[in-house]
Parts: structure tokens; sequence; C-alpha cells
């Protein structure tokens, strides 16, 4: 393969549990992203090896943009959510739990259990304050969310792993979702509106 080849194509490893998503009903989530990114997916079904090809004339950032959609399905999120980071605006970030805690199989599962809660509280609290979407998939945390909100919403991933109480990572997230509310609220300077 040429260098210039190269610089047009990235390799993504997706575990044959996630084929089928990544494939959807009748070929749906695949022929999606290829078309909203310019992109060609050629996937091995039995390795799990997937081929991400810029076409031509398209802009080389939607390679990447269609790399993280490709790994944030494999990580466990659904074609739906992982959509979202055809926007420009909505990145997509990975924790990977062994390189932080260890590969202890009953350290990770005690850390990911923290993360997603009782019933799902701890992950739903984190989503429904930072508006990302989280994945606790395999030993990977998976983020999906604009610049500031995964931000916070990694901050109180990182409090969790390092042992913080439920009740005070709650306490930092209100804290965020009061000072973006109040943001919104405010009118900008320069605006029109008058400041007294």
């Amino acid at each position: 393969m040429s260098e210039d080849s190269e610089e047009k194509a990235l390799n993504v490893t997706v575990s044959k549990d996630r084929i089928g998503a990544l494939i959807g009903p009748r070929g749906s989530a695949k022929m999606q992203i290829e078309k909203r990114l310019g992109v060609e997916l050629d996937i091995n079904s039995s390795t799990g090896d997937v081929k991400i090809t810029l076409l031509e004339t398209q802009d080389p950032s939607l390679l990447f943009r269609a790399r993280d959609t490709v790994t944030a399905i494999a990580r466990g999120f659904s074609p739906k959510r992982a959509f979202r980071l055809f926007d420009e605006d909505v990145f997509f970030k990975l924790i990977d739990l062994s390189s932080t805690v260890g590969k202890n199989p009953s350290d990770l599962k005690r850390i990911k259990a923290r993360i997603i809660g009782v019933n799902g509280k701890a992950r739903r609290i984190i989503e429904e304050t930072t508006g990302c979407f989280v994945s606790v998939y395999g030993d990977t945390i998976s983020i999906i969310g604009g610049t500031e909100e995964i931000a916070v919403a990694g901050e109180a991933i990182l409090m969790l792993i390092q042992g913080a109480l439920h009740s005070r990572v709650y306490r930092y997230l209100d804290r965020h979702a009061h000072r973006r509310k109040m943001k919104n609220f405010l009118p900008e300077y320069g605006s029109g509106t008058s400041r007294s």
C-alpha cells in the first residue's frame, strides 16, 4: 500500500459480538456511516477487522469521524447513539480501565459496577446532567458528547474510579448542570441586551 493510500484508510478491530450492530439490519448502519461520512467500510466478519477508506473527494477529517463512529459501536453504543458523532461538534473519548486500575478481574468488575450504579443510576445521572452518552463495555468506558460535557463526564467517572462517594460525584455533576443552566440564561455581552 502506498503512503498516499495509507493516509486515506484506517483500520479498526471490532469484537465479533459487535459486528452485527456495526452492519445493522440489512446493512443499514454500515450504509448510513458510508453515506454520511463519505467512506467505504470493508468489514471482515470472521476476524472483526474493519478497513475504513476515505472516498476521493471527501474531507480528510471525515475519516477520523468514521473511525470514532465505528469504534463507538464496537465499544457498546447503539448505532443511533454513535451516529451523533456525525456532528463535527461531538467527540468520542475512550477510558481504558485496565491501564487505570490494572487487570485484576475483581477490581475491574467493582469499578464498572460503581460507574453503572444500582439499576444503572450512576451512569444515568452522568448522562442526564452532562448531555453525554456513556457506555461501559469490556474493560473500557466510552463517552460521546461535546468537549466541555466530555470533560465533566470524564471527571465524574474518574472520581468514581478513585473511590469517591456517589453522593459527592452527584453534587459535582449538579454544580456543573447549574452552571450550564445559568450560562444558557445569561444574555451575551453586545447582544443588545443591557446588563444592569
